[in-house]
Order: C-alpha cells, then sequence, then structure tokens
C-alpha cells in the first residue's frame, strides 16, 4: 500500500530592499537568515540602485555582533526578485520597486548608515536586528530550539 508523502510548502521569501543595497538592508537580511527557520522562511536584500560595495562601517559593525558581511555585494532589485517573494520591506526613503498585485509590503523608515559614525551604525543595526526578530517572530518563521 503506498502513502503519499506530504509535501512541505517552500520556504518564503522576504526581500528587505533600500536605494543602494550597502548598508540596512544587508543588515536586516543577514539578521533574518540567522533567525528564521530555512524550511519556513529566507531573506534577501537588494537596492534600487546598487552601490558597488557594502558600506565598511557596516560590516565593521556587523562583525561586532558576528555576522561577516565582508563578502557580501549589494545587488539590483529585479522585477523576477519581487515577483517571487512573499514580502518586500522597503527600508529608508527613495526605494523605487516593481509593483507585484497582492505583495505584502511593510516599510521601515530607518537612516542610512552608510558614511554614519560607527556609534550611529551600532545604533541602527540594533534597531534593525529589533525589527527583524519581531518580524521573524510574529510571521512564526524563528528557528525551532531543540
Amino acid at each position: 500500500m503506498a502513502v503519499a508523502s506530504a509535501r512541505s510548502a517552500p520556504a518564503e521569501q522576504v526581500v528587505f530592499a533600500c536605494v543602494h543595497n550597502g548598508g540596512g538592508s544587508q543588515m536586516a537580511a543577514a539578521f533574518f537568515n540567522l533567525l528564521a527557520d530555512p524550511g519556513r522562511a529566507t531573506a534577501v536584500s537588494a537596492g534600487s540602485r546598487p552601490g558597488d560595495r557594502v558600506a565598511p562601517e557596516v560590516v565593521a559593525a556587523m562583525k561586532e555582533v558576528g555576522v561577516d558581511l565582508s563578502h557580501a555585494r549589494p545587488r539590483l532589485l529585479t522585477g523576477d526578485l519581487v515577483h517571487r517573494a512573499s514580502l518586500l520591506v522597503t527600508m529608508g526613503s527613495g526605494v523605487e520597486c516593481p509593483y507585484v498585485l497582492g505583495l505584502r509590503t511593510e516599510t521601515w523608515a530607518l537612516g542610512d548608515p552608510a558614511g554614519q559614525p560607527l556609534p550611529q551604525v551600532r545604533a541602527i543595526r540594533d534597531t534593525v536586528g529589533l525589527m527583524v526578530a519581531q518580524l521573524v517572530s510574529s510571521r512564526g518563521w524563528a528557528r525551532r530550539s531543540n
């Protein structure tokens, strides 16, 4: 007798977007992927006008909390990327996003950490970390404790 195997739903994808993809959106995606169960949700980051690199002060601030962004590279926010998303979180202002009917969106009003003094980057990092933790928890995407 054959038993049908239950297929689990594919993981949801969250896109964190900002203009240059060199600061807040990189932080958010990194925190998200640390906190979320990858079987439930994963995150990527992108920018409407991506820069050449992640801001060095962002890399330094994230390294302080054990997150290595030294190999992260900004990428373009494309329609294809947004179409695959179940949630789009825009960060800051000036983000130009492709419109997708029915896509859940959130806007997080955060300052751009790029070019800021390290104490201010740390404050933004900590705020982003708290906002991501709340998002992951509220959507039931948290990693399960063993």
